[in-house]
């Protein structure tokens, strides 16, 4: 299992219906709208790191609102 945390960008007013729709999305962990440069951090997890590419492209960037997102792989040192 991978995890990652996705960064997004929204467009102004968008954090909390962007937030909101991506928790229900299958593999979201949480989602929630934040302070700072990036308006949502999501908390994902997939089967494979291709899968979890394959999520963040047909799922999570089509969600109306997002701007741009940061995907950051979870790694254990």
């Amino acid at each position: 299992m991978v995890q990652a945390y996705i960064l997004i960008q929204t467009e102004v007013g968008k954090a909390s219906t962007v937030a909101e729709t991506i928790s229900r999305l299958p593999g979201v962990i949480q989602a929630e709208d934040v302070t700072g440069p990036y308006d949502v951090i999501v908390r994902a997890q997939a089967d494979t790191v291709d899968d979890l590419g394959r999520m963040v492209v047909a799922k999570v960037q089509q969600v109306e609102g997002i701007t741009r997102t940061l995907t950051c792989p979870v790694v254990h040192l």
